[in-house]
């Protein structure tokens, strides 16, 4: 088993900045590649960003390149999502998960997931 507990979700005005970190506990963390999802209210659980095992490939979903990065310290057993110039539409409950494989932006090839955390960006 994997446990994943995310943290720096918060309130924050247009154009501001969050990180978002995710500790990871159990299984080898360097075996898994990482994603982040997010949920609003009323909508489906969308696919923010993913990470390879040894942080040697990214991917973004369109929306978020040019404002989020995803980065792991392997060594903190830690996956973040930096956000910067924050929208209201960027408000949602974010998901840290974890794959056994990289390159996926199904929530369905993610084995284990996160509590969550909030992100609410005020206009």
């Amino acid at each position: 088993q994997v446990q994943l507990v995310e943290s720096g979700g918060g309130l924050v005005q247009a154009g501001g900045s969050l990180r978002l970190s995710c500790a990871a506990s159990g299984r080898t963390f360097s075996n898994y590649a990482m994603g982040w999802f997010r949920q609003a209210p009323g909508k489906e659980r969308e696919f923010v960003s993913a990470i390879s095992k040894n942080s040697g490939s990214t991917y973004y979903a369109g929306s978020m390149k040019g404002r989020f990065t995803i980065s792991r310290d392997n060594a903190k057993n830690t996956v973040y999502l930096q956000m910067n110039s924050l929208k209201p539409e960027d408000t949602a409950v974010y998901y840290c998960a974890a794959s056994v494989v990289f390159g996926t932006t199904s929530r369905l090839e993610y084995s284990y997931w996160g509590q969550g955390t909030q992100v609410t960006v005020s206009s």
